[in-house]
């Protein structure tokens, strides 16, 4: 650091006075450097706040160039509570009457920790669901994106019917967060559930875009999370900034169509884990193949069926528990392979459910996150049956039921009463399948995983496709698991490349993995 202020104050300073205004400098600098960052590392030079000139149309005033996002420390969840923010966002309950009645959306967000100049905006993250809280998701997760607040800032919601977002509440009474059936929510939620469905949801996200102060939103959504970003393309395609869609849903699929493909996919992957058990590990629960294995595993089925195994914090692990667990160790790729392998020796040898059943989702749809303990059942079913329009009669549930369980041995009784989800729905559903075509987006990142068992790979295909032209880019990883982000570095740095740089990898890319 530069002496040379001194100097131009006088005449001259004797050679100790200017050895010791030289120290001071030097000592205040490193003082001054040290100032700032906080003790997480993160920049504590004053902040630029970015601006945005482009509010959504036919929103009110109130809503955009009049509201701000007054960011706080959070209350909850208490992970949350130490380098987090939180805020609400105001918005319509009623797009189409976008005057009337509000609404406040949960956010949360960690500051980007890199320099200002370098800071590209905010990057807005879905964990999945639907049904999934983002507040509590953020700090569960963190460590999987923290790689990118060199560029962004993270930011996560609930989306509407979630935690703290206009709650749906379908349980015995109005503050209770279970789930007591369609009955229950028409009960205590009627008037809340015709607006909770994912294409109010993804404008609820351009608004978001707005008051973040971005021209186009940066968005990385997983399994679920691809349908709520692939609309909001849809929607917005002038305002689609750097999307990554990871794990995706099928858009061309109905539910009843997903359930089959879904069901078989995750029969196929026990298959492989099968293989993988009976060649290289030692006394392998489920013998000598999947042949032996899909036998060991019925019988297996049926004893939990007439005597449910002792399960974590005291529960029981039943036949149904028995398959959603198998699937949530399946949905971590190799990584769940051999501790799938010691809980079902644990189990078949011990009676001993808690290994398999310890972080298991009852839902047996395990996205990246694990099922909160608040209105995430509730929240999950009202989002699906206000997004699907699919409201067959009884005689076609049954057909649809019988096609479920024929298309897996081990899973596909479980899966087969989803089927009946929305079949005394007190509403009507939007549309049979997802409309995402997005012509004249900027490209959206696809990212499939050939062994994915949840969202199974032709998905991602099809929705690179119905995208449009020039907007859906698939990036192929020949992995197991739902969802290969951070796990497969070929995926990790191409997508980092794309959401740090904007450039997506060439159409077609493959990246290697477990089942190459």
């Amino acid at each position: 650091m530069s002496a040379h202020p001194a100097r131009s104050r006088g005449p001259g300073l004797p050679v100790g006075a200017r050895v010791i205004a030289v120290v001071v400098l030097v000592v205040l600098g490193v003082v001054t450097a040290w100032f700032q960052h906080d003790a997480r590392g993160r920049s504590a030079q004053p902040r630029t706040e970015f601006t945005a000139d482009n509010p959504p149309a036919g929103l009110p005033a109130a809503l955009t160039t009049g509201q701000r996002l007054h960011w706080s420390g959070c209350a909850s969840p208490p992970a949350a509570r130490a380098g987090y923010d939180c805020a609400t966002m105001k918005a319509p309950l009623d797009f189409r009457e976008p005057g009337g009645r509000t609404i406040d959306v949960a956010l949360i967000r960690r500051k980007a920790t890199g320099p200002n100049a370098r800071r590209i905006g905010s990057l807005v993250l879905n964990f999945g669901g639907p049904g999934v809280s983002g507040v509590s998701g953020l700090p569960e997760f963190l460590d999987q994106y923290e790689p990118l607040l060199d560029r962004y800032d993270l930011v996560s919601f609930d989306p509407r019917g979630v935690g703290a977002t206009l709650p749906v509440r379908c349980g015995k009474t109005a503050q209770d967060t279970g789930y007591e059936g369609a009955d229950a929510c028409a009960e205590h939620s009627r008037e809340l559930l015709p607006y909770i469905g994912t294409s109010h949801t993804a404008r609820d996200l351009d608004l978001m875009r707005y008051l973040l102060g971005d021209e186009r939103l940066h968005y990385f959504g997983v399994s679920y999370g691809t349908a709520l970003g692939a609309v909001y393309a849809h929607l917005y395609p002038s305002h689609v900034g750097r999307l990554v869609l990871e794990a995706p849903v099928d858009p061309t699929e109905d539910r009843d169509e997903e359930k089959v493909t879904q069901v078989k996919a995750v029969q196929a992957a026990f298959d492989r884990f099968a293989a993988h058990c009976a060649a290289r590990i030692r006394h392998c629960p489920t013998g000598d193949g999947p042949e032996e294995a899909a036998r060991r595993m019925a019988r297996l089925a049926g004893r939990l069926a007439k005597k449910p195994a002792p399960a974590v914090g005291g529960g029981k692990l039943d036949a149904d528990d028995l398959v959603y667990a198998v699937s949530d160790h399946l949905d971590r790729g190799t990584d769940g392979w051999a501790p799938l392998a010691e809980a079902l020796t644990a189990l078949i040898d011990h009676n001993d459910g808690r290994p398999l059943s310890r972080g298991a989702d009852d839902a047996g749809s395990a996205d990246r996150a694990a099922t909160p303990p608040d209105n995430s059942r509730a929240a999950r079913t009202a989002i699906t049956c206000a997004d699907s329009s699919l409201r067959p009669d009884l005689e076609r549930l049954d057909r649809d039921e019988a096609r479920v369980k024929a298309a897996s041995p081990l899973f596909g009784a479980a899966w087969s009463g989803g089927v009946y989800l929305c079949y005394d729905w007190p509403f009507d559903g939007e549309r049979t399948t997802l409309q995402v075509n997005a012509d004249g987006a900027a490209p959206v990142l696809v990212v499939g995983g050939t062994g994915d068992p949840t969202t199974p790979y032709p998905g991602a295909r099809h929705m690179a496709r119905a995208l449009g032209d020039g907007v859906g880019v698939l990036l192929t990883a020949e992995e197991e698991g739902h969802g290969t982000y951070p796990q497969n570095s070929c995926v990790t740095k191409a997508v980092d490349r794309y959401l740090r740089t904007g450039r997506a990898p060439a159409p077609g890319t493959v990246c290697r993995g477990s089942m190459s």
